[in-house]
C-alpha cells in the first residue's frame, strides 16, 4: 500500500542535468510550440473562414490541426516548466491529466488519418458519386466518431490505471506515460491488460486496416485507370501518405522507448525518441499540408500580407 507522499506524486527520472544550457532548451522548445500555435491556427481559421474550403478534405484537415494543438499544449507547457525545474516532479492528479491528454491525441490522431485515407478513397475511386456518398451529415458524423470514441476509451484507461496500488513513484520518462505508472503497480492489473487489448483494437487495428483498404483500392484504381487519375491520386495522397508515415515512425520510437530495455542509447536521444510523435506531428503537417495543397497555400499567402486580411476576407465574401 502506498504512503501519502508516494501516493501524492511522481518522479521524472529520465531528466538529466542541463544546467549549462537550461535556458538555450528552454527557448527553443518555447519557439517550437509558438510556431506550432501559430501554423495549425493560421490553417485552422484559413479552413473555417474560406467557404471554397468547406469540403470534407479540408474540413477533416481542419480537425486535424485541432487535434495538434490539443496534443501541443498537453506537453509543451509541461516540457517548459520541468526544463526549469531542479526536481523534476508532477503531483498525481496533473500526470493522469496529461496521460488522458496524450493518448487521445494520438487516438484521435490514428482516427482522423484514417477517415482522410476514406475520404480519398471516395474520392479517387468514386468521384462521381462522391458528393452523394461523402455527405455534409456524414461527415460531421465521422467528425464526431473520431473525437468521441476515442476520448471514451481512454477515460475508462486512465480512470483504471488511477485505481491501482502503486509500489512505487519513479516514471523513467520525461512526462507521464500510462504503461510506465502500470508497471508500478502491485496490485492486479489483468483486467487493464484486457481492456488495453479491446481498445488497441477499436482505435488502432480498426483504423490501420481502414488505411490499408483505402490505398488497396486507390492503388488498384490507378494501376487501371487513366493518367489523368494517376496524377489526382499522388496529388491528394502525397501529403496524406507522408503524414501518416511520419506518425507511424514517432509511434514505433515510442513503442520501442516503452516495451524495451534502451539503457545502451544515449539519454539524449532516448529522450527525442520518446517524444518524436508528439513533437514532429505538429510542425510537419502545417508545412506539409500549407506547402502541397495550393488551394491553401494560395489563401494563406493572401492572409499573410501585409495588406492581406482585407483582400482575405473580401475573397471569402
Amino acid at each position: 500500500m502506498l504512503n501519502d507522499t508516494t501516493a501524492a506524486y511522481f518522479t521524472l527520472a529520465a531528466y538529466f542535468d542541463t544546467r549549462g544550457f537550461r535556458y538555450l532548451l528552454f527557448f527553443v522548445v518555447m519557439f517550437l510550440y509558438v510556431f506550432i500555435i501559430c501554423a495549425n491556427v493560421v490553417l485552422i481559421v484559413v479552413i473555417s473562414v474560406n467557404r471554397s474550403l468547406h469540403e470534407p478534405m479540408y474540413l477533416f484537415l481542419c480537425s486535424l490541426f485541432v487535434n495538434e494543438l490539443y496534443g501541443s499544449s498537453g506537453l509543451f507547457p509541461f516540457l517548459l516548466i520541468q526544463i526549469l525545474s531542479d526536481l523534476h516532479t508532477v503531483s498525481a492528479p496533473l500526470c493522469f491529466l496529461q496521460v488522458f491528454c496524450l493518448y487521445s491525441y494520438a487516438s484521435v490522431q490514428l482516427s482522423n488519418l484514417s477517415i482522410m485515407s476514406y475520404d480519398r478513397y471516395l474520392a479517387i475511386c468514386f468521384p462521381l458519386q462522391y458528393n452523394t456518398l461523402m455527405t455534409s451529415g456524414k461527415t460531421a458524423r465521422l467528425v464526431f466518431i473520431m473525437w468521441f470514441y476515442p476520448f471514451l476509451a481512454i477515460v475508462v484507461l486512465v480512470s483504471m490505471t488511477a485505481a491501482l496500488q502503486l509500489c512505487g513513484n519513479i516514471i523513467n520518462r520525461v512526462f507521464c506515460d500510462n504503461y510506465s505508472i502500470v508497471k508500478l503497480a502491485c496490485s492486479d492489473f489483468t483486467v487493464i491488460n484486457i481492456y488495453g487489448l479491446i481498445i488497441m483494437c477499436i482505435l488502432v487495428i480498426f483504423p490501420a486496416v481502414l488505411i490499408v483498404y483505402s490505398y488497396t483500392r486507390i492503388l488498384k484504381v490507378c494501376y487501371c485507370g487513366s493518367k489523368q487519375t494517376r496524377q489526382k491520386a499522388v496529388r491528394t495522397c502525397t501529403p496524406h501518405l507522408a503524414s501518416l508515415l511520419n506518425f507511424s515512425f514517432g509511434c514505433c520510437f515510442e513503442i520501442l522507448q516503452s516495451r524495451f530495455d534502451l539503457s545502451s542509447v544515449p539519454s539524449v536521444l532516448r529522450i527525442v525518441l520518446s517524444v518524436y510523435y508528439l513533437t514532429c506531428q505538429p510542425l510537419f503537417n502545417p508545412l506539409l499540408y500549407g506547402l502541397n495543397m495550393s488551394k491553401i497555400r494560395t489563401l494563406c499567402k493572401s492572409l499573410l500580407k501585409t495588406e492581406g486580411l482585407a483582400s482575405f476576407l473580401k475573397l471569402n465574401q
